[in-house]
């Protein structure tokens, strides 16, 4: 069994039909999911980004993380059972195995995302059109702090 899917043994499992979404873009409920089978789409601004059909996949996380409306809506593409957190920052907080686990998925995608606007900077470095701004988005990924975090909230304690 996937090692997240060990960690969420014994919290609450919701059912989802095709076309039912797990989470809307723009809300702010707090709650996180972690796919246990079946397939979701997400989206943004109603157009699809990806397809995840990974038993042990999490939904929610940058909005719980950063405090902030979700940034994409998560629809069921075939049935799909879940684990449900209601309390998405306390569970972080309280299950640090889970925390580490995630802050671990996020490292890889922001290692992948940079892998990737580098070698689009290497393929067009002689072009002076959109691609000229991967600069300037790899300075914001890598090295800028897009706003300062707070100094002690319940979110992040001191």
């Amino acid at each position: 069994m996937n090692s997240v899917l060990k960690l969420c043994q014994g919290l609450p499992e919701q059912r989802f039909a095709p076309a039912e979404v797990l989470l809307a873009e723009g809300g702010t409920d707090g709650k996180l999911y972690v796919l246990i089978e079946g397939e979701v789409e997400i989206s943004k601004e109603n157009i699809a980004l990806h397809s995840q059909d990974d038993s042990g996949a999490i939904f929610g996380e940058i909005s719980v993380l950063l405090n902030l409306p979700r940034t994409a809506t998560v629809t069921a593409t075939r049935p799909c059972r879940a684990y449900r957190i209601d309390d998405g920052a306390a569970f972080l907080r309280d299950h640090p195995d889970f925390a580490i686990h995630l802050s671990t998925l996020l490292a890889r995608r922001l290692h992948s995302i940079t892998g990737y606007l580098v070698d689009l900077k290497r393929q067009f470095a002689d072009h002076a059109d959109h691609f000229g701004l991967v600069d300037e988005v790899l300075d914001n990924l890598l090295y800028q702090q897009p706003w300062p975090l707070p100094d002690d909230t319940e979110r992040y304690p001191q």
